[in-house]
């Protein structure tokens, strides 16, 4: 697959000459809420990413302000009153597998979040390897302001991994919003930018990701998946193995002539 070249439908896409992808929700008028066939193609498109040679870090973000509202409320929680136990379960099924996606794919994905990210966006959010926000970023896992159980799309597993158990119950049980400087001393997180200054330091971290040994990073975002219900011995005897093989790629070879050599390393992914 060459990831420049697909055309999407539902959201905005684009890769430029460095490997770095934006995925740009776009329905600012509605602060870019989600919509079963947005939940879809994003979540094929993730999976696609595995054989994206020329796609190396991805940014998911939303226009005009806001990340995302979540689910649609009149597009997908409406007609879902209206469906059987087996469409439900098809439906919450599909939106998992996009974070199934999101984990899968070997690009490390950056989330930049401005305003609104609430519900299935504040899932996307916490499905991403590392979150840029502003300060006026308000998250939030609504689904019991619903009437609906805090455990979707994994968060019971992965937000506790992220902020602690005591603050993902919290923020699970009551739905309210994790300001953005509580999501930043939480470790949710990880720097907060003024919002015109968001983009730009997204791409900067991206374009540093992607200049790295982008093999080896595929391989740091899977075990990080996997060893999470490993041993301690497991773990280590897994990353022996993944260590192992970066050592056999030519970037390690290209790291030690630079360092021989006394300058930069430039990595090429193989």
């Amino acid at each position: 697959m060459k990831a420049r070249d697909y055309k999407a439908e539902h959201f905005l896409w684009s890769v430029d000459d460095d490997g770095v992808a934006v995925l740009t929700l776009n329905r600012p008028e509605r602060k870019n809420p989600l919509t079963f066939e947005s939940y879809a193609e994003m979540r094929d498109l993730f999976r696609a990413l595995v054989h994206a040679r020329d796609c190396k870090v991805v940014i998911v973000t939303g226009a005009g302000g806001n990340f995302s509202s979540g689910g649609d409320v009149h597009e997908i929680i409406g007609p879902l009153t209206e469906r059987t136990m087996p469409e439900l379960l098809d439906f919450t099924r599909m939106t998992g597998d996009l974070v199934k996606a999101m984990r899968g794919c070997p690009q490390p994905v950056i989330a930049a979040l401005d305003g609104v990210c609430v519900g299935a966006g504040a899932i996307m959010a916490m499905a991403s390897d590392l979150r840029i926000a502003t300060p006026r970023t308000k998250t939030a896992f609504l689904f019991t302001r619903v009437g609906l159980a805090g455990c979707d799309m994994g968060a019971c597993a992965i937000l506790p991994r992220q902020i602690g158990q005591g603050r993902a119950s919290e923020l699970l049980f009551t739905g309210r919003v994790m300001t953005a400087d509580e999501g930043e001393r939480w470790g949710f997180h990880n720097r907060l930018v003024e919002p015109d200054a968001l983009m730009d330091t997204a791409r900067e971290l991206a374009l540093s990701l992607a200049r790295g040994p982008t093999f080896a990073h595929g391989i740091t975002k899977n075990q990080l998946n996997v060893e999470w219900d490993m041993s301690l011995d497991a773990a280590i005897e897994s990353e022996a193995q993944a260590q192992a093989i970066c050592m056999q790629t030519k970037d390690f070879r290209r790291a030690y002539e630079a360092f021989a050599a006394k300058r930069e390393p430039v990595f090429e992914g193989n």
